[in-house]
């Protein structure tokens, strides 16, 4: 039997793998899963081809029986916005049309439960085997729902909720000037309009809706180089960019540094367990991408670090099932429990202001007290069997030597003295990821050449 999801929804290229067809079945299988009658919240973000899909999966589902509601008219929603709008208007399922950081020529779909967490490994598994089975329901033509219902309140109650959550009195009286950078996509629907409900002055780059973005969708000190310049050239508190739908947020400091989301998540999750939620367990869940400097830094408040695959689907039902203060990813995803459980930017940025304003420090100065490392990432184009191949002669080699420990939840970490790494398969791209960390910069983009060239000798074996 094939597999549809890989580690963050079906994705990809539009009108290669990602078709119409596609999108038509997946959405009757989704349907035929949920039942007839079931109410499944719709949205998209604004890349290319996301109306053509989301019609496809809509079609799909009004086939089955499901009473279809779309995300106000258009359908434009941040992924973190229609998950909460899920869980709190109490839908049976949500779907979202994104592919997130990929590429622009990218598209994807993602299902939400009801939780408004994306649906586990298992409900995944189910609806492939009935859409690779072709075991659909077709409801009668008696019973076919063709109107779908337009839900105008799911921007509107997730900007309230994100500001409900932190001390917007305190925030104000900071005066912080703030840029945002949308990469043209849909989180220029909220995050501008969260700050001013928080007493921010915003300032935007890129906060256009278009299937053109100016830059790669992911944000990363590459692609954010420009908003860097903005922020610096014009004396700004502090700049975030976030990803295609909007559930990333990586910030760059009052200098013009830009900072993975694993420093951000250290720092919010002290400071959450610290000071919001006291009584919960002292835990958190992170992807084994995340650097070292997560357990240096939390161990000196006894906040135990666990690690989990690649994937926020995995951290959120750990942090469901166990508890936890927080989760996150090295990506710029971070989980505030009491908000949603599931990655969210908006929610992020409003945190780290509540932060900055109640320690009275700057972006720079709160990143200042975390331990330094210095990263590099890479990708090496292979077939996924390929990059497989790879991981498991590493994994060979680094499990007989002596002064290392190796971690094979997700491909191979491995953290020695003076550095660390990880190689891993991409779970949304034909590519093999490489991230190397270590205490100079000059001996990271070492590490990662050599582990480049490793790797492509390997694959070819």
């Amino acid at each position: 039997m094939g597999r549809l999801f890989g580690t963050d929804g079906v994705r990809g290229i539009v009108n290669q793998e990602l078709t119409p067809i596609l999108a038509l079945k997946l959405g009757l299988a989704i349907g035929t899963y949920y039942g007839e009658g079931s109410r499944i919240l719709v949205g998209r973000d604004g890349r290319a081809g996301g109306q053509m899909i989301m019609n496809a999966v809509i079609a799909g589902l009004v086939a089955s029986g499901v009473e279809v509601f779309l995300a106000g008219k258009t359908g434009y929603a941040p992924t973190p916005a229609l998950q909460f709008a899920v869980k709190e208007q109490g839908y049976d399922a949500g779907v979202v049309i994104t592919a997130s950081h990929n590429p622009p020529e990218y598209n994807g779909i993602k299902v939400i439960n009801s939780l408004g967490i994306e649906i586990d490994r298992e409900t995944e598994r189910k609806i492939e085997d009935i859409y690779f089975e072709e075991r659909f329901r077709y409801v009668p033509w008696t019973r076919i729902n063709d109107l779908v219902r337009i839900d105008d309140n799911v921007l509107e109650l997730y900007v309230r909720d994100v500001v409900s959550r932190v001390d917007k009195g305190l925030i104000k009286q900071k005066g912080f000037r703030v840029l945002v950078d949308c990469a043209n996509n849909v989180s220029a629907l909220t995050s501008p309009e969260i700050l001013r409900r928080i007493g921010v002055k915003p300032y935007t780059i890129a906060c256009n809706i278009s299937q053109t973005p100016y830059r790669e969708p992911e944000p990363t000190p590459s692609s954010l180089q420009e908003a860097s310049v903005v922020v610096k050239s014009l004396g700004l508190d502090l700049g975030v960019g976030h990803d295609g739908d909007g559930d990333r947020a990586i910030f760059i400091d009052e200098k013009g540094e830009v900072w993975w989301g694993d420093r951000t998540a250290a720092l919010l999750s002290r400071y959450v367990a610290e000071t919001k939620l006291r009584d919960a367990p002292r835990r958190v869940y992170t992807a084994v991408s995340s650097s070292r400097l997560v357990e240096e830094y939390l161990s000196e408040a006894s906040i135990e670090v666990k690690w989990t695959p690649v994937g926020s689907i995995n951290i959120s039902y750990k942090l469901l099932e166990e508890g936890g203060v927080a989760g996150f990813e090295e990506n710029g995803g971070f989980i505030y429990p009491p908000h949603l459980l599931a990655r969210d930017g908006g929610m992020t940025l409003a945190l780290f202001l509540e932060m900055m304003a109640r320690e009275k420090k700057s972006a720079s100065e709160l990143f200042a007290q975390l331990p330094r490392y210095y990263a590099v990432k890479i990708k090496v184009p292979m077939r996924r069997e390929k990059a497989l191949q790879v991981v498991r002669a590493l994994i060979e080699e680094y499990s007989a030597k002596e002064g290392v420990r190796v971690v094979t939840v997700d491909g191979i970490r491995v953290d020695a003295e003076d550095y660390w790494f990880l190689v891993r398969p991409s779970g949304t791209e034909p590519v093999l990821r490489i991230m190397v960390e270590a205490k100079t910069p000059e001996r990271a983009k070492q590490l990662a050449e050599e582990l480049r060239e490793k790797a492509r000798r390997l694959a070819s074996q």
